[in-house]
Order: structure tokens, then C-alpha cells, then sequence
């Protein structure tokens, strides 16, 4: 299909629609600020800056802070984004369960919910999300007439490809568009992604990677995932599936191996259902570690190694400012890789004059990635997708 030339009206709409979108992205990062701080800031004029501000607060999404003296002149009157201002839906659909939630425009959760799955058909998936959102919406009332959207996380990859056959897959959505069917289920703008992404898009909106442009995010889901940033937007691939990780080869002593059979839920749990363990979720995992179990240690010796042949293929191939560690692992297993995994020094990220650390650790728990769901829809609102003018 082709396309017309854009009529010179809509080159002024976009420009206008992404200064609007970079105020929001600046006071969001900055907490707080003036007309002229963000004059300056996005090499706008004050003129121009006080008419985005006046329609932003036509519309409810930022408020007047109070005043603020810079020296001589009147004190400035600064300017916050407004909680109420505009919410959006967070959906993580895994096979047997769905979680949700629902952020104000701050990235605070107003609304969290979990739901068993006795059927993963889209039908079935279908009725409950939407369910949910209208428990969301009765808890919430404020966000009825201010839903911005809603993110949806699903197993990745998408689509048939030469990695289907994982455990994580929902085999009754391969020949389903899923973003088309949840956009006329929820009758809302609709983002879908891997819980990679999502994940990596919660820690730029409210966590370590605040403000972040690029970053890279390592994932423990059942496997592990690779989210990646750049200029404050997903690298996302030709089909959605970049940062599938766990499928590059590392060595290990009984030979070549995929990465997330060493450093994932699923490498862990087998390593300790062997020993005689059993029901392995967040709480054992986090016991075990607590008393120092030997199987655990042992599988955090051989996850260290594999971490380390991970970032230096991250480090060289995507040159991020960080790599944040997250997901679903207890947060003592974060910091205990963090800690003992060995940095190559043949990397382009050993640099003196990044204040960064090469690996961090990101937020932890079972709902990382539903609240990046949400983040997805977030980020678009406070991240332009060009140029401000």
C-alpha cells in the first residue's frame, strides 16, 4: 500500500504531538520543573514551552507545584506530572495464569491482580483480561475516562520460528495477532511484547534505569531474555524477537551449551529437583539461598561463569551505558551474581569515564514484568519518537 505526501498541516501536528510528549518526558524525569528549565532543555522558547504546559494542564496531566526562587526575578512556578493525569494496564499472560495492573501516570500501581487460567485459548484468555480490566476500572474510578492504553506480555518468540518447542509457549496463539485481538477486546491502544522488553521498559520509567537512553536488560523468566534500549526506545527486531539470549551458545565443562541452561528459573530448578527437591518456586529458591544450600551454591558458581560469557557478548555487540540483572529471582540470588561474576576486560564497556556500573541489580519478583506491561504504554507518552522540533 502507498502512501500520500503528509499535507504540511500534519508536519506541524507531529511536532507539536512530540513536544508535548518531551515536556512530560523531561518533568517526569526531573520530578519537577520549570517553563525556562525546560525552555533550555529541549531548545524550545518560553513562549512555546508555556502553551504545551497551558494544554497539559487543560488536560489534567501536570500540575502547579508551587514556586521556586533561581536568583533575581520573580520565584518560578514549577510544574509535576499529575498522578490522576492519565493511567495504562499492565497484562501478563503466562500459560496457567494472568497478572495485572494498572500504574498512574507516575508509575505508582493503583490496581494489582492475579488470576488462575484453566484454559490459555485465546477465547478464554480474552474474557479474563478483560475481566480484569473492568475489576481495575470498578477499583479505580478515576481511570475510566483516562486509560492511555494497555501493554500485553506474552512468551516470546512470536511467531513460528527455529526456537518454537519452548515450555513458556502458548501453542494455541501461533496463528493469532494477538495485539489486533486485544485492541478490539479492550477498545484501548495496545502494545504487545515479551517479558524481556517489558521488564526492561518498568526499570527506565521507575527503577535504576530512570532516564536511562541506553541500556541493556538481562531477564530471568522461565529462560532468560535480553531486553535492550536504545534512545529511550525497545530494540525490538524485524518480527519482535531481538534479544533472545538464552538460545546463544556458552561453553560449559561437558561442552557447548544454550545460555538459559546455565543461568535461568528453569537451569536452577532442574539443578535442584536432581539433588531431591521439590515445589522449587520464588519462596524456596530464596530459603534455600538463606542456609546456603550446596546444590544452589553450585548452580551459582556455573550461573557466574555463564553470566560473564553473556556480558561480554552484550557488552560488545550492543555498548550499553549499564546492564541491569532482574525478573523473577529473589533479589539475594541478583546480588550474589552480581557480585561474584567475572567481567571480561576484553570488552568496549571498560571505560574510565562511564560513573555506570558494567552490571547492576534491577527490581525483582513475580510482577517485574506485568508492571513493565504497563511501562510500555507509559514510555510512549514520555518518550518521543523523534526529534523535539
Amino acid at each position: 500500500m502507498t502512501s500520500s505526501p503528509p499535507h504540511q498541516g500534519s508536519n506541524a501536528e507531529r511536532s507539536r504531538s512530540r513536544n508535548r510528549t518531551a515536556v512530560l518526558g523531561q518533568i517526569h524525569h526531573a520530578g519537577e520543573l520549570g517553563r525556562a528549565e525546560l525552555a533550555r532543555a529541549l531548545d524550545l522558547s518560553v513562549q512555546a514551552v508555556s502553551n504545551i504546559i497551558a494544554d497539559l494542564l487543560q488536560d489534567g496531566m501536570l500540575v502547579e507545584k508551587g514556586a521556586r526562587s533561581a536568583g533575581r526575578g520573580l520565584p518560578a512556578v514549577q510544574y509535576g506530572i499529575k498522578p490522576e493525569g492519565g493511567f495504562a494496564l499492565g497484562i501478563e499472560v503466562r500459560p496457567n495464569v494472568i497478572f495485572a495492573v494498572l500504574l498512574d501516570l507516575t508509575g505508582k500501581a493503583v490496581f494489582t491482580r492475579r488470576s488462575v487460567l484453566k484454559s490459555a485459548r485465546p477465547e478464554d484468555v480474552i474474557l479474563e483480561v478483560t475481566r480484569l480490566r473492568d475489576a481495575a476500572l470498578t477499583e479505580v474510578p478515576a481511570a475510566k475516562d483516562r486509560m492511555l492504553g494497555a501493554g500485553i506480555v506474552m512468551p516470546g518468540p512470536f511467531g513460528a520460528t527455529g526456537l518454537s518447542g519452548r515450555e513458556t509457549e502458548l501453542p494455541e496463539w501461533q496463528n493469532v495477532n494477538p495485539a489486533e485481538l486485544f485492541q478490539n477486546a479492550l477498545g484501548l491502544p495496545v502494545e504487545v511484547s515479551n517479558d524481556a522488553n517489558a521488564a526492561a521498559m518498568a526499570e527506565r520509567i521507575s527503577g535504576c534505569a530512570h532516564g536511562l537512553g541506553s541500556f541493556a536488560y538481562l531477564y530471568f523468566g522461565t529462560g532468560l531474555g535480553l531486553g535492550l534500549v536504545s534512545q529511550g526506545h525497545l530494540v525490538r527486531g524485524a518480527f519482535g524477537n531481538a534479544g533472545e539470549i538464552g538460545h546463544i551458545p556458552v561453553p560449559t565443562p561437558l561442552g557447548s551449551a544454550p545460555l538459559e541452561t546455565r543461568l535461568s528459573r528453569m537451569s536452577v530448578r532442574h539443578q535442584l529437583e536432581m539433588s531431591g527437591h521439590s515445589n522449587i518456586d520464588f519462596e524456596k529458591i530464596e530459603k534455600l539461598y538463606a542456609t546456603s544450600d550446596p546444590e544452589l551454591m553450585t548452580w551459582l558458581g556455573s550461573a557466574s561463569d555463564a553470566l560473564g560469557h553473556a556480558m561480554q557478548i552484550i557488552e560488545n555487540v550492543f555498548d550499553p551505558q549499564t546492564t541491569i540483572l532482574g525478573g523473577a529471582m529473589p533479589d539475594a540470588v541478583l546480588r550474589h551474581l552480581v557480585r561474584n561474576v567475572s567481567l571480561n576486560n576484553a570488552s568496549v564497556s571498560r571505560r574510565s569515564d562511564n560513573p555506570l556500573p558494567r552490571l547492576q541489580c534491577g527490581a525483582s519478583g513475580r510482577l517485574v514484568a506485568t508492571l513493565g506491561a504497563a511501562a510500555l504504554i507509559l514510555n510512549s507518552r514520555l518518550t518521543p519518537h523523534a526529534a523535539t522540533h
